[in-house]
């Protein structure tokens, strides 16, 4: 007899009521929850956590929301890639379960005044030049915790220090929610997996890997931060926000004491913003 089974096809919710309701048909059972917040342009490096997610619990969530609070004004939140039909698509084809896809009156609506702020491991690095970023990341990703109440959570650590930011605000706030960071995903030269890797042109997408060829070159001793930075930009970067040697648990200066450590780097190329780092 012909196979006459239904195909999977993802669940989807747009609102809040949708979602609970969606998200107590996944739970029957005691089924648990895995979690990947994302802002969409889904690429491979998002699939690898939702992979992962799927490994680790019996249901998984994904939600796509570009964040306005976490933009500022100059910067790209009109221009931010979106393609919801292609990331729903990649999304089926590895199994997630349920995709979120709340509008901004959702999270935000008209009488929403609460911000979260951080000290601790969001101080310095990006802040120092997006000051509003990590308050508007900490915002919404409480937010999208407490609506979807995962068990757990799954973030790259390509955006390193937001993952600590993430892990501070869960202990803090005493969340319950175990979070997971996962290896940054690379193409084969090395370029760290980035929405915003399409903005970059041909000549700039050449250049682009010299960045993780330089963190590489600074952990083993070849090149001092000094001297990489002259050479990211002798190959065509232009200005170097930071390149930093850090302690990979709390994200200050290394000391005595430090037992791991980041190094960390954002930089121009043309109009895009570049971030890596790696172990060191």
């Amino acid at each position: 007899m012909p196979d006459t089974a239904k195909p999977f096809e993802i669940a989807r919710a747009r609102t809040l009521p949708a979602l609970k309701a969606e998200l107590a048909a996944l739970r029957t059972g005691g089924a648990t929850i895995g979690f990947v917040p994302t802002m969409g342009a889904l690429h491979d490096g998002h699939l690898a956590l939702v992979r992962h997610a799927k490994s680790l619990c019996d249901k998984v969530v994904v939600s796509i929301f570009v964040n306005p609070l976490q933009f500022a004004p100059t910067e790209d939140l009109d221009r931010y890639p979106r393609d919801e039909a292609g990331d729903i698509a990649r999304l089926q084809s590895v199994g997630c379960d349920l995709v979120y896809l709340p509008t901004v009156d959702v999270l935000y609506p008209k009488n929403f005044v609460s911000r979260i702020e951080l000290a601790g491991p969001a101080l310095g690095l990006e802040t120092d030049f997006r000051p509003q970023f990590f308050s508007g990341v900490a915002t919404v990703v409480s937010k999208l915790f407490n609506q979807v109440r995962p068990d757990v959570a799954v973030f790259g650590e390509k955006d390193f220090q937001q993952l600590a930011v993430v892990r501070a605000m869960v202990r803090d706030f005493d969340m319950g929610i175990e979070i997971i960071g996962m290896p940054t995903v690379r193409e084969a030269d090395g370029l760290a997996l980035s929405s915003r890797n399409a903005y970059l042109s041909p000549e700039e997408r050449a250049i682009a890997p010299k960045l993780h060829q330089a963190l590489e070159a600074i952990r083993d001793g070849h090149l001092t931060i000094d001297t990489a930075k002259t050479e990211l930009q002798a190959a065509g970067f232009g200005q170097i926000d930071y390149i930093a040697l850090r302690d990979a648990d709390t994200l200050g200066e290394v000391t005595p004491e430090t037992t791991s450590r980041r190094l960390l780097a954002a930089l121009w190329l043309g109009k895009t913003r570049l971030i890596d780092n790696i172990p060191a």
